[in-house]
């Protein structure tokens, strides 16, 4: 695995979600009660960023058409969407988020 460093813990909102840059791809770490979650940060029905939508009861809704996905497995929870989005591996250490982008734990790859 290949971590790297996505934030710090205290720069993600409680139950809200931060956009992050790492290597290629446009990670949306999200916080759910003490919970920190990685997914891709793109809707898989409409390409908009996920991290711009409202995080609830461990799902993240797209801001454009409502579609949920949750949080651990990146299924889709909520219509339009039908396809679900990659999730990574997520690590805390010393105060900070480091995500793997070089594994999926949903086996989705990232666009």
């Amino acid at each position: 695995m290949s971590f790297e460093r996505a934030c710090a813990v205290a720069d993600v909102p409680a139950d809200e979600a931060l956009a992050v840059t790492i290597g290629e791809y446009d990670v949306a770490v999200a916080r759910e009660g003490e919970e920190i979650f990685a997914l891709q940060d793109l809707c898989s029905h409409a390409a908009v960023s996920l991290s711009e939508g409202e995080v609830e009861r461990c799902t993240v809704e797209c801001w454009l058409h409502g579609s949920r996905f949750d949080l651990r497995t990146g299924k889709p929870t909520g219509l339009p969407a039908t396809e679900p989005v990659a999730t990574f591996p997520v690590e805390l250490r010393d105060g900070s988020v480091y995500v793997d982008t070089a594994t999926t734990l949903n086996g989705v790859t990232p666009s």
